[in-house]
């Protein structure tokens, strides 16, 4: 379990009433954001300070993985300039009736304040442009500590080890959003049937997709299944993210059996462009290792062409749950 601490003066209440936490993917400028990749490190059962305007009025607890989603309606005007499809984290918030603000015990909370990535300035105040920052288990003791009993539950690890399993990893939002573009394809008048069909088909890795793609990969790259009606054409650029070209290239795919490729698909695991299998450090190594992924060992699943390494790259950017903050 790890201590997170996200700033949300603008969008609290439609984060708090929705349950979750929402960050653009990158800066407006395209730079890359510490705060916002922090998203990628958060898992269930994760302990999440919520903060507003100078006070803590909640703690959350985390119900799933990171996901790409786009950003939610509700915002309305807030963050004008922020990327469309940005990260999500489901969130179970408790509003607490002992609301503190830390510029009170800044005293206390001063010299646990780490030197890089701070939540706070010194004064107490929120770090203008710190989004989400992890908290050291000796702040996040002293924050909890100054909520009191309401955070005593927070903070008893056996209770959140024995109800983690009732967390949901599955983004209750993330079927909704590829249905939603699923219907913008069967609604486009500038495509055929035959294509429109396609694209649909593409999305759940079977049909003109799957055939491109046989004529590059012959197996799963991981657990060397070659029979092909137990495989999926897993998208390297997911089809939410691609357009009707891209969704369609046979380079843009690989052939994965179903758990590899849901693990594959929500950033578990990536490779590198030489063929070395990555795997997230938020991902269950225990449950990895039963589907076969080899957890102990360094795997090289083999080359890949200019055109997948394309994809790829994007996968990695954009997709893997990789460990950011230094």
């Amino acid at each position: 379990m790890r201590y997170w601490w996200v700033n949300q003066n603008q969008t609290y209440s439609q984060e708090v009433s929705g349950g979750y936490m929402w960050s653009p993917k990158r800066n407006v400028n395209g730079g890359r954001n510490p705060f916002y990749d922090a998203m990628r490190e958060v898992s269930p059962g994760d302990l999440i300070v919520s903060f507003k305007n100078t006070e803590i009025p909640a703690i959350g607890v985390a119900q799933s993985y990171c996901y790409e989603c786009p950003k939610p309606i509700e915002f309305g005007g807030v963050g004008l300039n922020w990327n469309f499809i940005g990260w999500k984290v489901d969130v179970s918030y408790t509003a607490l009736s002992n609301i503190i603000r830390p510029r009170d015990y800044i005293d206390k909370i001063s010299p646990l304040l780490p030197s890089r990535y701070s939540p706070l300035q010194k004064t107490g105040r929120g770090n203008q442009g710190v989004y989400l920052t992890e908290l050291d288990d000796k702040l996040a003791y002293m924050v909890f500590n100054l909520i009191g009993q309401e955070a005593t539950p927070f903070l008893n690890r056996n209770t959140v080890a024995e109800t983690r399993s009732i967390y949901s990893s599955d983004a209750k939002d993330f079927i909704d959003w590829e249905s939603q573009l699923t219907k913008q394809v069967e609604s486009d008048e500038q495509i055929t049937e035959t294509e429109r069909q396609s694209l649909i088909n593409a999305r759940i890795g079977q049909g003109r997709f799957k055939e491109n793609v046989r004529r590059i990969e012959t197996e799963c790259r991981i657990t060397k299944v070659d029979r092909l009606e137990h495989l999926r054409a897993s998208h390297l650029k997911p089809w939410r993210d691609s357009d009707n070209t891209e969704r369609l290239d046979g380079e843009n795919g690989l052939l994965l059996t179903p758990s590899i490729d849901h693990l594959f698909d929500r950033g578990f695991i990536s490779f590198e462009n030489n063929g070395e299998l990555l795997i997230s450090p938020v991902a269950d190594k225990g449950s990895l290792n039963k589907m076969g992924v080899p957890v102990d060992s360094i795997l090289n699943v083999g080359g890949f062409t200019d055109g997948q390494k394309t994809f790829l790259d994007f996968h990695r950017e954009s997709i893997f749950l990789e460990k950011r903050l230094k």
